[in-house]
């Protein structure tokens, strides 16, 4: 299985920037397809962006198209998410899951289909 860490939350004004890191541990991260989501305070747990296994594909949602920036670095086992052009309406809690993909090359973008995650990272935007 693999451990899964994220890091880099915080508090920044609107219109600023952040980028979270998933750092993993255990088995090999290269196998694994990776995610981001986020949960509000009284809002269920919404898809942010996926990645593929090598990282050639990606997929945001579409509120984040633009502004969020997913990738990875295989040899650091880490993932990271650049969040730009911040808004009050992206405070939550950001986690990073992991899936493993056989196949390669997938990207998901549904809670269920990940077999791991993160503790998750509080992200706080003022306005």
């Amino acid at each position: 299985q693999v451990q899964l860490v994220e890091s880099g939350g915080g508090l920044v004004q609107a219109g600023g920037s952040l980028r979270l890191s998933c750092a993993a541990s255990g088995r090999t991260f290269s196998s694994y397809a990776m995610g981001w989501f986020r949960q509000a305070p009284g809002k269920e747990r919404e898809f942010v962006a996926a990645i593929s296994r090598g990282g050639g594909s990606t997929f945001y949602t579409d509120s984040m198209k633009g502004r969020f920036t997913v990738s990875r670095d295989n040899a650091k086992n880490t993932m990271y998410l650049q969040m730009n052009s911040l808004k009050p309406e992206d405070t939550a809690v950001y986690y990073c899951a992991a899936k493993e993909d056989f196949w390669g090359n997938r990207v998901f973008t549904t809670a269920a289909h990940y077999d791991y995650w993160g503790q998750g990272t509080q992200v706080t935007i003022s306005s």
